[in-house]
């Protein structure tokens, strides 16, 4: 399956499931991260580390660990 890490800059993706659990996956939501929401691709740190993103209207910067817990349609 895709994950949000394997996303493009300048692509706009939609999350299909959270992977993770208890307080990760509930830290992933709480920023606003949940099945069903697009999530655009604005920048990526020249290690590939953070991955900088725009989800509902703000700027989230993400760690690579985090990334690969959001699966893409």
């Amino acid at each position: 399956m895709r994950t949000l890490r394997d996303a493009k800059i300048g692509e706009t993706v939609k999350v299909a499931k959270l992977n993770g659990a208890g307080a990760i996956k509930r830290r992933i939501m709480d920023m606003g991260i949940t099945k069903g929401v697009e999530i655009y691709i604005r920048k990526v740190a020249p290690l590939g580390d953070p991955i900088e993103v725009t989800v509902r209207g703000y700027e989230l910067s993400l760690r690579k660990a985090d990334a690969e817990m959001i699966e893409l349609v």
